[in-house]
């Protein structure tokens, strides 16, 4: 009688490409799509300024569809399991945002005071070098838990580009806020790359003391409050944060770097008690700065009164400025449904009108409608972020997840915020949207990151060797 044996391999097999290919078409029939539309837009842009299809319209389409192509061709060869939704999404917002940049480069108001006119050439340039970037870190950064190993260095590398725009001759104040350096010919703002850096050195530290972060010594009105000794990481990072409102009066990377490690500290820790301090800590900070720096109050004052500041500003008076109710009247124009792209008066927005208030034109010429869809990108960007933390296998990359998809969010929200009048202005750029090389390069890194860290989760863990293969579908498609 013959018995059925196996022979034993002496390797560890890895379930072949399942769900990879099914999710790489995806992504490229959601990147065709996310072309289509900007060149489309553009196209419209065009027939509503001259009453012609642009002469630009075919080395747009061709020039956004090979950038998207090649990134498409990086994640499908270096990050087969990654996100579908990732590339598309930013691809969508970058392309968008090319065309209303084009769009303000033609107003014959904004070239008269050279506001614009080249900008959108540039921001081609530039998108071309985040995408580059992109790739570089799918190519090189196999894994993501590497970059642990250099918690304290990225540590030391964001308070030096934080610092930079403080060194004489090198830092530069450009409309009351010093967050600028000159390189050459090009001024670059380091606080859009910090951003990156913080997070993983955040992720790094967090992961190790997060026991000792979640540790609470006694209970007070209904809160677990954390030992004493424990309260040094957020008192040196809201210290941090308050210098760099106070010598660089930046209140919004100030907020973005605070709210950020506010959003991983609770994720680590499960602490509402941190939540609750840190907005005290904010808030006290906040007023505090604002009853000593001149900048910092004119933008509480043209958010609690726009009107006033618009007509101080309209009487010659200096030191006010007249951009937020400007970009309220321009959402109010907008209504519902828009005047359509290249229809409205935006441009009347003379300052940063391409850049800190470019989300004003997106609600005029796109009206409500326009501007949810937009907001409905980013929050879908967030959303996949927040999946790809959930689905990470490692303590690090839930972090570091969390970190950038937070940082992300609380940019748009405190730009969109500023601009619809929410909350003040804090001169951050919309990401991707607006005009601007350090965020579109920055984000372009993000997101390759993101997509890193979605690849790895995903992907399908080793099979034992002499284990049946799982041959079902994908539970992460």
């Amino acid at each position: 009688m013959s018995s059925r044996t196996s022979t034993p391999t002496h390797h560890t097999s890895t379930i072949g490409s399942i769900g990879a290919p099914n999710r790489r078409n995806t992504e490229l029939a959601l990147l065709v799509f996310a072309v289509a539309v900007p060149v489309f837009a553009y196209a419209n842009v065009g027939l509503a300024i001259d009453g012609q299809v642009p002469a630009g319209l075919l080395g747009y389409g061709l020039g956004l569809g090979l950038l998207a192509a090649v990134a498409h061709l990086v994640v499908r060869k270096f990050a087969p399991y990654a996100d579908p939704l990732l590339l598309p999404l930013a691809t969508l917002l970058n392309g968008l945002g090319l065309v209303v940049i084009w769009r303000l480069d033609q107003s014959k108001l904004l070239q008269s005071i050279k506001q614009a006119g080249t900008a959108a050439p540039r921001q081609l340039m530039y998108t071309a070098l985040g995408i580059v970037l992109f790739a570089v870190v799918l190519v090189f950064l196999k894994d993501h838990r590497v970059l642990q190993r250099y918690t304290y260095i990225c540590m030391v590398g964001a308070l030096v580009l934080l610092l930079l725009p403080l060194v004489p001759g090198l830092g530069a104040n450009i409309y009351g806020a010093r967050i600028w350096i000159h390189v050459g010919s090009f001024s670059i703002q380091p606080g859009e790359f910090a951003k990156i850096i913080l997070a993983i050195f955040f992720a790094g530290y967090l992961m190790v003391k997060r026991d000792a972060l979640a540790l609470a010594s006694r209970r007070f009105m209904g809160l677990h409050l954390p030992r004493g000794r424990d309260l040094g990481p957020i008192l040196a990072v809201w210290f941090i944060s308050i210098l760099i409102l106070v010598f660089e009066t930046d209140l919004g990377t100030s907020l973005l770097f605070f709210g950020m490690f506010v959003i991983m500290l609770y994720v680590a820790t499960e602490r509402t008690s941190w939540i609750v301090l840190s907005l005290l800590m904010s808030a006290a900070g906040a007023v505090s700065v604002a009853t000593f720096e001149p900048h910092v109050q004119q933008r509480v004052q043209s958010w609690l009164d726009p009107m006033r500041e618009y007509k101080l500003s309209q009487s010659g008076v200096p030191g006010h400025s007249e951009q937020a109710m400007q970009a309220l009247w321009a959402f109010g124009s907008g209504g519902t449904l828009g005047t359509g792209l290249g229809q409205g008066h935006s441009e009347q927005i003379r300052f940063a009108a391409n850049s800190d208030f470019i989300l004003a034109t997106f609600g005029e010429e796109m009206g409500l409608a326009g501007t949810m869809a937009i907001l409905m990108l980013y929050g879908l960007i967030v959303e996949r972020g927040v999946r790809t933390a959930l689905a990470a296998r490692d303590p690090f990359g839930k972090l570091l997840t969390v970190g950038l998809s937070g940082a992300f969010a609380f940019q748009v929200f405190v730009v969109a915020g500023g601009v619809m009048g929410l909350i003040p202005l804090t001169g951050m750029t919309m990401p991707f949207l607006a005009y601007g090389g350090s965020s579109v390069i920055a984000n372009w890194v993000l997101i390759g990151i993101l997509i890193r860290i979605s690849d790895t989760a995903r992907r399908p863990a080793p099979v034992p060797a002499g284990e049946q293969r799982w041959t079902g579908s994908d539970p992460s498609a």
